[in-house]
């Protein structure tokens, strides 16, 4: 077997329109030998294909065709005008607006919690206590932990 490196893009899609030429010439010499059922099936599974590959053609093309239309979102200009400052700021300003949204929710839950437990100490603090609860041993040291 013949092992072909370094092929560019052209020489190869020739090579392999040339293989698929030989090969379809070689299937269709046999053809007329078959009996109907066989070319029946035969039809079906060439037209399953050949739909398959139009459908994945069309998709192909329409990725192109998104990302065509992304890079000029991107305020980015043309193939030949470089990288420009635009292209270096719409890179990085998805990023500082999730750095800084995080920051924001780990701020807004902090004070949620302080607020939270200020609420409760206040709820504990205002709290009547009938009078022997002061002189509890249990409630000293209740407070003595607390403060620790």
């Amino acid at each position: 077997m013949n092992v072909v490196k370094n092929l560019t893009p052209i020489r190869a899609d020739a090579l392999e329109t040339r293989f698929g030429l030989r090969l379809a010439a070689r299937l269709s010499e046999g053809v007329n030998h078959l009996p109907h059922d066989v070319t029946e099936r035969l039809r079906f599974a060439r037209e399953t294909a050949l739909a398959r590959r139009l459908s994945a053609a069309a998709l192909t093309s329409t990725m192109t065709v998104g990302f065509s239309t992304s890079s000029t979102l991107s305020l980015g200009g043309g193939p030949s005008s470089g990288k420009s400052w635009w292209t270096s700021l719409t890179a990085i300003l998805p990023l500082l607006a999730l750095v800084g949204g995080l920051y924001l929710i780990g701020h807004f839950h902090a004070r949620e919690q302080i607020a939270a437990a200020a609420e409760i100490d206040a709820a504990l603090l205002s709290d009547d206590l009938p009078p022997a609860a002061y002189s509890d041993p249990g409630f000293v040291e209740f407070l003595k932990a607390a403060r620790d």
